[in-house]
């Protein structure tokens, strides 16, 4: 098993930014607030059986911004977040507690690295 250096693979930003500091930091601030707002929404429907097609939505919308980033881990449990159901609290907790983790350990990231301007 490899062990990943960071939550967010800042050569993958990078490519997209140019290596441009500020537009770096831009662009995670923006995640992190997204982020947030996402994981809110996900939690507030995880028990709501009508809300299977938001909760795809949300958990997909998650991913690309994961990817577009770097946060591929984080990515990763958002793919499979897509895949539960909302209302089989068995699987939308399940799904919930790994993008928490994942994202705990992203939004860690983001706020050192703001924190040290880049």
């Amino acid at each position: 098993m490899t062990m990943r250096a960071h939550p967010v693979d800042l050569a993958h930003l990078d490519r997209y930014t140019g290596g441009d500091r500020a537009i770096n930091e831009e662009i995670l601030g923006l995640f992190d607030s997204h982020c947030r707002e996402m994981l809110e929404r996900l939690e507030g429907i995880a028990s709501d059986p009508g809300a299977a097609k938001t909760w795809r939505e949300v958990a997909h919308t998650l991913k690309g911004a994961a990817r577009g980033i770097g946060a591929f881990p984080l990515a990763d449990a958002a793919a499979e977040a897509e895949k539960a159901v909302p209302g089989d609290l068995g699987s939308t907790l399940v799904a919930l507690e790994r993008i928490k983790g994942e994202s705990v350990a992203v939004l860690t990231f983001i706020e050192e690295f703001l924190a040290r301007g880049g």
